[in-house]
């Protein structure tokens, strides 16, 4: 199925882009979710028309999501506590929703869903680098320090 991008999308690419997908991810996300739509002719020549709105809306959430980079550099470490037992493992774990959480208390605005853990969950003690990825070309890391209740 061939969709035109209509704004950067991770590792597929650059707005105006004409790529092949399977069939399920462009009619099941990527359509839906407003990153593309179907390369027909009509639509096509609609993209060309919009060609130079939808760079300038682009722009646009890049430099929002600079500025929300900055603010994650400012915090540039939390601390969660959580239950442990001996030996420094947690009972249960501290996921994305987790450290999003304790950002947005921190007064940075981050969705779950822009967290990157590097394991799926963080299981031990310690002192963890996890990236917050706000936009595709954008990525902030901060230091998160698990701590024992």
């Amino acid at each position: 199925m061939e969709v035109i991008l209509l704004e950067k999308t991770g590792r597929l690419g650059n707005i105006g882009d004409r790529i092949n997908v399977k069939a399920g991810y462009g009619r099941n996300y990527l359509i839906p979710q407003g990153k593309a739509v179907f390369a027909t002719p009509g639509n096509i020549a609609r993209f060309e028309q919009q060609r130079a709105e939808l760079e300038h809306i682009s722009a646009q959430r890049l430099q929002d999501a600079q500025a929300l980079a900055a603010q994650i550099e400012r915090v540039s470490a939390v601390t969660i506590t959580a239950v442990a037992g001996e030996g420094g493992k947690l009972f249960g774990s501290v996921g994305a929703r987790d450290i999003a959480d304790v950002l947005v208390a921190a007064g940075v605005n981050v969705a779950k869903s822009a967290v990157k853990l590097p394991a799926g969950a963080i299981r031990d003690l310690g002192q963890f680098t996890v990236d917050i990825q706000v936009h595709a070309d954008v990525t902030q890391s901060v230091t998160v320090n698990v701590t024992a209740a």
